[in-house]
């Protein structure tokens, strides 16, 4: 039996959000899932900003994969995981149907912040791949074979596109402050 719930975790989208919930959903699941909210939606968040270069596709692609964890409820086991990938995911599909790349948008930092504006407009000059890892790598703090889970790739693939992207990403960062 499905039924709709409203979930009050979600802060921004809570009066908006109803999911289909299977019935077998627990109130624990629930709970697990937003313990997983509270710790990573945040940097979660962020991460995708940094992988899009857009506001509104990383909201949407958060506020998707985690109605999706909802309603998958207890049947994930490693829910923290499971919505990164979702997340990455959804938003490289977003970027892919809409047919822009992070370079077409305005980096979403204050002008005060000079060098991480350069940082993020250098990472959107890089290939969408590229970019992932490096974002995941660095600022997620995943590791190659977790990284490989949330692309669709392989470990050695991760670490060459971890390779290529730090030198590209050097070659950019110098040629602006040269």
């Amino acid at each position: 039996m499905l039924g709709a719930t409203h979930y009050t975790f979600w802060p921004a989208v809570a009066p908006f959000l109803v999911v289909e919930q299977d019935a077998s959903v627990t109130s624990a699941d629930l709970k697990g899932l937003e313990q997983v909210y509270r710790e990573q939606s945040g940097r979660l968040w962020r991460a995708l900003v940094a992988y899009t270069g857009d506001r509104g596709i990383a909201d949407d692609a958060l506020a998707e994969a985690f109605a999706q964890a909802i309603g998958r409820g207890g049947a994930l086991r490693a829910p923290e995981r499971w919505v990164w990938i979702a997340a990455f995911r959804i938003a490289a599909g977003e970027m892919k149907t809409q047919g822009r790349r992070a370079a077409d948008h305005e980096p979403p930092v204050p002008a005060e912040a000079s060098e991480a504006v350069e940082l993020l407009d250098a990472l959107t000059r890089l290939p969408p791949k590229q970019r992932a890892v490096l974002v995941l790598h660095y600022y997620g703090g995943y590791k190659s074979r977790e990284i490989a889970l949330i692309v669709g790739s392989t470990a050695a693939t991760v670490r060459v596109h971890l390779s290529a992207g730090r030198k590209r990403l050097r070659a950019l960062l110098e040629v602006e402050d040269g």
